[in-house]
């Protein structure tokens, strides 16, 4: 029982990482840069540039937004392109292996028997972990691009200063949702297969103390059939010897 709330909890460890790192493509503010407008003495005006991977846009104290969305596939940046295919390519990884991982819980039905669910819970937990290096990769190329940015920045103050949004922090921490989930099926899994492959093991070792019982047992009945034959031979002869005399 315990087993199977382990292997549930891991599940949903899986698909809620697997929930944030898809609510960040749907997001904004992946960089955020702030500037102040010195509008008069007494007037400061606030604005605000932000961007995520299909707009930018710009924001003022009023909350008029503007945006422009990027345009067709060819003219978009390259590293948005790398970060848009990485992690469409890791969201379909991690939903292939949550998939499997039904078909690995012990509480279904389905997927063979004990060892051939381990297998798929395995297996399942591999693809995960293929899907969230994908995602790393994208979102460490996104946090790269904009460090790389915010440094060039201080060399030239007319340029922006973008820093990290929300939707970075959020991926991170969906990726670890997927790690611990995991790492949770494979420990059951790996705890699973380590006590099947202990259980053969103490019957023949029982077995093997008892045939030598038994063999200690039958040689003791022919120690003591051999002293009891020994002890009727000396009293026939002793006998044998009285009626000679």
């Amino acid at each position: 029982m315990l087993r199977r709330l382990t292997q549930i909890l891991g599940l949903l460890l899986c698909i809620l990482g697997w929930g944030f790192v898809g609510c960040t493509l749907a997001m904004d503010h992946w960089r955020v840069a702030k500037m102040e407008v010195q509008g008069g003495s007494p007037v400061v005006i606030m604005a605000w540039y932000w961007s995520d991977l299909w707009k930018d846009c710009y924001e003022d104290s009023a909350a008029l937004v503007n945006c422009v969305d990027f345009g067709v596939l060819w003219t978009v940046k390259s590293h948005i392109l790398a970060v848009k295919g990485l992690l469409i390519i890791g969201l379909c990884l991690s939903l292939v292996g949550t998939v499997l991982t039904f078909f690995g819980l012990e509480c279904t039905r389905i997927g063979g028997d004990q060892r051939s669910k381990d297998r798929t819970l395995i297996t399942a937990s591999a693809i995960h972990l293929v899907g969230c290096i994908s995602d790393t990769a994208a979102y460490c190329l996104y946090i790269n691009n904009v460090v790389s940015s915010f440094l060039h920045s201080k060399a030239d103050p007319s340029k922006l200063r973008y820093e990290i949004g929300p939707p970075l922090y959020l991926g991170l921490v969906g990726i670890f949702l997927i790690l611990l989930g995991c790492i949770v099926h494979c420990a059951t899994a790996c705890r699973v297969n380590h006590q099947n492959s202990r259980h053969p093991t103490s019957p023949f070792i029982c077995e093997k103390e008892e045939e030598k019982e038994v063999l200690r047992g039958q040689k003791q009945l022919c120690r003591s059939s051999e002293t009891s034959n020994k002890s009727r031979n000396v009293f026939f002869n002793t006998m044998a010897s009285v009626v000679t005399v």
